[in-house]
């Protein structure tokens, strides 16, 4: 909390104050938002503490003059904020990220060799374990931050906004818009049913137990498939992403 002490102190002169109170709504919003997609772990409170460094951030370095609005950009930085957070607060054990990493090279190399979906059976001989094994992994993997689709998506919303934009590279912003348009047509060749749990996840908003409800299967059958199908993803997407 020092650094939004120190933070909060050095603005309160500009008599930003009515600012922050303006627009604290934002924050909660925000994170209850982000809340509905992330694992239990993460606290709301939380995220709101990091929202409101985000927001005083937005605060102290916004130029009107860039073109975006204020809340635009205070959006922007606040869930950046957020997810920092939650990067910083990954706990997730080196082998469940290094389980993760052998899902997702063996769904290429299947995929890559027989030119049709990898089935979860087949990933599962392909790794040498047994199905109650391979949905072990996914199960641990719910929480491993390898790959999120919420991140990508706050990065494209992020390089979306102009007063960034300026300050790019052309070559950058042709490569991030490349990237986000791979991301959208590999979303859309998932298989039918990982399609459309991701669909109801981030589309439409609903959580793991209503998905089960509107799929008639258990919330933890949910949580293997959304793993799976972003394990997928990442596993089609490997020429885009840093795997260091």
């Amino acid at each position: 909390m020092n650094n939004a002490v120190a933070m909060y102190a050095s603005i309160q002169a500009a008599g930003v104050d009515e600012r922050i109170m303006q627009h604290a709504p934002l924050v909660k919003r925000i994170a209850h938002h982000l809340a509905n997609r992330l694992p239990d772990s993460v606290q709301v409170d939380d995220l709101i503490q990091a929202g409101m460094l985000g927001l005083l951030e937005a605060i102290k370095h916004y130029d009107a003059a860039q073109g975006a609005s204020f809340e635009t950009y205070a959006g922007i930085r606040i869930r950046g904020a957020m997810l920092d957070e939650v990067r910083r607060s990954d706990w997730t054990p080196r082998s469940v990220h290094k389980k993760s990493r052998m899902v997702s090279d063996a769904i290429r190399a299947i995929e890559n060799k027989t030119g049709r979906e990898a089935r979860d059976i087949d990933i599962a001989g392909y790794l040498g374990i047994a199905m109650d094994e391979y949905n072990h992994i996914l199960q641990d993997s719910i929480s491993c931050r390898l790959f999120s689709v919420e991140e990508l998506a706050q990065t494209g919303d992020y390089y979306g906004d102009e007063s960034q934009a300026m300050a790019e590279e052309p070559l950058d912003g042709l490569s991030r818009d490349g990237f986000q348009q791979a991301l959208a047509n590999a979303i859309m060749k998932l298989p039918e049913r990982e399609q459309l749990v991701i669909s109801l996840y981030y589309d439409d908003e609903l959580n793991l137990r209503e998905i089960g409800e509107v799929l008639n299967i258990s919330e933890s059958r949910v949580s293997q498939i959304s793993t799976q199908a972003v394990l997928r993803l990442r596993s089609r997407l490997s020429e885009w992403m840093d795997d260091n």
